[in-house]
């Protein structure tokens, strides 16, 4: 892919003029847009038009190609994993995927990632450590990808995330000297996306939103620390709320012996929105979350490195002791219920 001088101003200001006016033409065009319909594992009430993730790539897609290229990973390496995962995603959103094959793309997708971010192998002998490390990243690249998804339940918030999420890796990228246009584009290409998404959400991000922003939120945040420009716990620190949540919920189904391909409606974000708090609530609890994690993880990365994974234990307990307490109300509330 070229390079050109694209600077940081640029790279901010541009997508979210064109990723306005990709909302403004998806709104316009909203009759024949697939409509998420109230499900299971649904929060809302009556359709709401999806796919609205478009215009977040629409913004985002043309600094992308033009800026500098993220360090440890070359740009048509995860471009091209991630192309295959919008495509698949936006045929799930329009008509419906089976998930054996949605799987399979998201599997081959952050295998492929994975390999470029892992390198060559330079020795027959590297050979085994080389395939376990392709492998634990694919791994971790594929759960990142489904988890944004699983979270994308409450208006707000994994737009909210996203703005949050890159936001913190562009500015990592600036202290450290790394280029930070393509983690400041992604940011702010998701910030008019985040207006019509606010409560009432007027328009959803849909799979072809939710899935590829966490696939890149995995594929950025380990090419950043092979790079060096933060340190492994930095990304898992700032999309801690995520993390977190759904990883949790998915162990707690798990040891329950529970259906965990099935749609539901346990997340803690949903038990949380089922409680009481509604959409607004919810969005402002994990906000907090968000700016909270964001914000020390940013702390601690210019003033005290080494004290990364003791803020990361932190933040986790202080998430371990809120979920506690939404399990409580959630118990309290399944007994009083006649």
């Amino acid at each position: 892919m070229p390079e050109f001088a694209l600077s940081p101003l640029v790279a901010i200001l541009l997508p979210p003029a064109v990723a306005a006016a990709g909302i403004a033409a998806l709104r316009h065009w909203g009759d024949v847009l697939p409509r998420a319909p109230p499900t299971a594992r649904s929060l809302h009430e009556s359709p709401v038009p999806r796919v609205g993730g478009l215009a977040i790539w629409a913004g985002f897609l043309p600094v992308a190609l033009l800026a500098p290229a993220i360090p440890a990973i070359a740009t048509p390496a995860w471009l091209g994993a991630w192309l295959a995962v919008v495509i698949v995603s936006l045929i799930d959103d329009w008509r419906g995927v089976h998930p054996i094959p949605r799987l399979a793309v998201h599997g081959t997708a952050a295998l492929t990632a994975a390999a470029a971010l892992s390198g060559s192998i330079v020795a027959a002998s590297s050979m085994p450590s080389w395939l376990l490390e392709v492998a634990l990243l694919a791994l971790l690249i594929a759960w990142s990808a489904n988890l944004f998804n699983f979270m994308d339940g409450n208006d707000g918030l994994a737009a909210t995330m996203s703005v949050c999420g890159f936001g913190a890796y562009a500015i990592a990228a600036s202290n450290a000297g790394a280029p930070m246009q393509t983690y400041a584009a992604l940011a702010a290409a998701t910030i008019p996306f985040l207006a019509v998404n606010l409560p009432p959400a007027r328009m959803f991000m849909g799979d072809v939103g939710a899935v590829p922003l966490g696939f890149l939120a995995a594929v950025f945040g380990i090419a950043g620390w092979r790079a060096g420009a933060w340190p492994g716990w930095f990304p898992l620190l700032v999309f801690l709320p995520f993390v977190v949540d759904a990883t949790a919920t998915l162990v707690r189904r798990v040891l329950r012996a529970e259906r965990v391909w099935e749609a539901h409606r346990t997340h803690y974000y949903q038990r949380l929105h089922q409680l009481g708090a509604l959409h607004r609530g919810t969005l402002a609890a994990y906000c907090g979350l968000m700016v909270g994690t964001a914000a020390t993880a940013l702390a601690l990365l210019v003033q005290r490195p080494a004290a990364g994974w003791w803020g990361l234990a932190v933040w986790t307990a202080i998430m371990g002791a809120f979920f506690a307490r939404i399990d409580y109300h959630w118990s309290q509330k399944k007994t009083n219920s006649p």
